[in-house]
């Protein structure tokens, strides 16, 4: 269980979206296309075009919540500011800037969206959309519905290589998430391992395997468990 060594991983701000009705501020005015929000934000790299027009290069079915207020406005994974009004999305495994079809299987409305950022963090849902995506496939309202999800373009291979981390949260409590690093640092004595806080006020830990690979990363996800929180394998690029 110790075999493994481990860096530090920067921290995202966008780390633990929660399915959010307590607040539910009123409906985006309009809903524009996704577009970076800030001229200084990493141009999104390039993405492979569907196989055949509309067929899907990969499909998926879940349940999808949505996060807007407090991440509104923060960076996210893939570097550019969250606008929780644009056509965006946040999924814990696709490669980012990846082109995602999303359909309420309920209603049968649809919408395209970027994933822009990871997420979420909580073992029964998917995908979490932004506000002006929730709205356009009626999942605004109730909080969470089933979708599926077809990915039309991305812009790495989905099953193979890619840069992946394991995500341990959400920790409620400050004392304890400190407790928990502790105790992996000493696990794992060449480790590097990164606690920080979420928008929200809950705690992550974040532990990036060497040269981040992803079989490396699911062994130490198996390996461990903890009654903390939750343990995601979380793709980085």
């Amino acid at each position: 269980m110790g075999l493994l060594c481990l860096a530090i991983l920067p921290a995202v701000t966008a780390c633990s979206h929660r399915h959010q009705q307590a607040q539910v501020p009123a409906p985006p005015p309009s809903i524009r296309p996704s577009a970076p929000t800030v001229s200084s934000a990493p141009a999104p790299p390039p993405v492979s075009a569907p196989r055949e027009s509309g067929e899907p290069i990969f499909s998926e079915v879940g349940y999808a919540s949505w996060y807007g207020p407090p991440y509104h406005n923060r960076r996210g994974a893939n570097g550019e500011i969250f606008d929780m009004n644009q056509l965006t999305a946040a999924h814990r495994t696709l490669p980012l800037n990846s082109v995602v079809r999303v359909t309420n299987l309920q209603t049968n409305h649809s919408t395209i969206v970027r994933i822009t950022d990871r997420g979420p963090f909580v073992p029964d849902r998917i995908i979490d959309l932004s506000a002006a995506a929730a709205k356009a496939v009626d999942v605004w309202r109730p909080g969470t519905a089933k979708v599926r999800l077809d990915v039309l373009g991305a812009p790495a291979d989905i099953s193979q290589g890619g840069r992946w981390c394991v995500q341990i949260g959400a920790i409620q409590d400050a004392e304890a998430a400190t407790e928990l690093k502790e105790k992996l640092t000493r696990r794992y004595r060449t480790a590097k391992v990164l606690e920080f806080a979420s928008p929200v006020g809950d705690y992550w830990i974040r532990i990036r395997v060497p040269e981040d690979d992803k079989h490396r990363a699911e062994e130490l996800a198996r390996e461990n468990t903890t009654p903390e929180g939750n343990i995601f394998l979380v793709r980085l690029d």
